[in-house]
């Protein structure tokens, strides 16, 4: 058998601002560092953003690797682990000259990885970047060139849905889920294969059907009754069981997938208010993803003016929970009470960086542009009594180097299904209205 051939990874520094601890992902492969994204990474380190934390923690790794050698043999990260190397620039390579102006950044960075390849015919040289772009340029002159996918999903065609269908259930079982005590034994249902934790289920044998789920801490499949929350009804049966998740007091951690109009946040702002009494604050909150990677700070006018289109769908909802009741009534006076003593506060998400989630129904919206890193520091501020859900459409991506397989909301479903505090649902059927559900599908 052959000698197995070393490989060199050149990074880019978009792959470092997603995942800071990316370089102890390349087993014993060499790892090269190209200058250029140290420079770049320096306008990253002030902030308090994502992006901000994975600069300054590289920096901090890099200045604890620090010594001479990192400039030419490079410095090994541990025993049999890759060996990393940070490269200085050099003239751009005639091959390259004639398309590739040296006035780009990510030209410098393509330029390192093809004079690389060059000088070692022997290694395998593959440029890692979130940049299709760039990708793209790389795979033009030769080179391979890869997105980093560690922390990808590799099968989304299996990712969990939250809910199954048993069909053929006997009459007589459907009957029980009917009368007191409204369950049965997960053991009478058969199942192909185990239930997870919480999982919702759908009973029907082509006559009646019945909805529920499955209790792990009892062993025992109970009905799901459709519940009023706020004003809102489910208006089917995922819905349904999205609102019963959102009320459940066991369930700290909900998730909530559908495409546009299928009710994710308005059940998950429902379901808050519902719950008041219960937490001490309700926060909406969702991530500012800037064009063209700029800073909310070049649109025009004060920061309330900057934000508000960022923030209007979360007010469109609770508009449209709030006209539910007429203006005399005290479940709307209530809500414009709550929003006016800050105990319903809506806002962007990098407000709430730093806060520890004390006694908080705490809402994620739009969290498919969250990187897995964002969610995870998100949760880990959960403190006692607080609630985490978790709205998004991992198909509708707006965040420049995330996509379906790499996005935060896809990796917490994956990682967190099974567990018996967490619940998730994939909601199918657009409810918004006829017209806005037949373009969700065909357009």
């Amino acid at each position: 058998m052959p000698p197995k051939k070393i490989k060199t990874f050149v990074i880019d520094t978009n792959v470092i601002l997603h995942d800071s601890s990316c370089i102890y992902h390349f087993k014993d492969n060499d790892i090269v560092i190209p200058i250029q994204v140290l420079e770049e990474l320096d306008k990253f380190k002030k902030g308090n953003e994502s992006l901000n934390f994975h600069a300054r923690e590289f920096v901090r790794i890099l200045d604890d690797l620090s010594g001479d050698q990192i400039f030419g043999e490079g410095v090994r990260l541990g025993p049999e682990r890759s060996k990393i190397i940070i490269k200085l620039g050099q003239a751009i390579h005639e091959d390259l000259a004639l398309n590739f102006s040296s006035s780009m950044t990510d030209h410098q960075i393509l330029n390192i990885a093809y004079c690389l390849a060059q000088e070692s015919p022997d290694r395998q040289v593959i440029l890692v970047s979130k940049d299709v772009n760039l990708r793209m340029k790389a795979k033009a002159v030769g080179l391979i060139a890869e997105d980093y996918t560690s922390d990808h999903v590799k099968d989304i065609s299996e990712l969990y849905t939250g809910y199954r269908v048993v069909e053929d259930v006997s009459e007589a079982l459907i009957n029980q889920m009917y009368k007191d005590p409204y369950e049965i034994a997960a053991t009478e249902l058969k199942p192909l294969k185990e239930f997870l934790p919480n999982e919702y289920i759908i009973m029907r044998n082509g006559k009646k059907s019945a909805l529920a789920c499955f209790d792990p801490e009892t062993q025992k499949i109970h009905r799901v009754n459709k519940a009023d929350a706020y004003g809102i009804v489910p208006r089917n049966a995922e819905q349904t069981f999205a609102l019963d998740a959102l009320m459940n007091p066991q369930i700290q951690l909900v998730t909530i997938t559908g495409k546009a109009g299928t009710g994710k946040t308005l059940l998950a702002l429902a379901g808050a208010l519902a719950n008041k009494k219960d937490y001490f604050q309700i926060y909406m909150a969702r991530p500012i993803v800037p064009l063209s990677n700029k800073d909310i700070g070049f649109l025009p006018g004060d920061i309330q003016s900057k934000l508000e289109p960022y923030m209007q769908p979360l007010y469109d909802n609770l508009g449209v929970i709030k006209h539910k009741f007429l203006e005399s009534a005290t479940k709307q006076r209530r809500i414009q009470k709550l929003l006016d003593e800050e105990k319903l506060v809506i806002a962007p998400l990098s407000y709430i960086r730093g806060r520890s989630l004390v006694d908080i129904f705490f809402i994620v919206d739009e969290a498919q542009n969250l990187t897995p890193h964002e969610v995870k520091t998100i949760i880990t501020r959960a403190g006692e009594n607080t609630k985490l859900v978790f709205t998004g459409d991992i198909f509708q991506i707006d965040h420049p180097y995330l996509n379906t397989y790499s996005n935060g909301l896809t990796y917490l479903i994956d990682k967190m299904k099974g567990q018996k505090i967490y619940t998730h649902i994939n909601l199918e059927k657009g409810e918004r209205s006829e017209l806005a559900d037949l373009a969700s599908t065909i357009l």
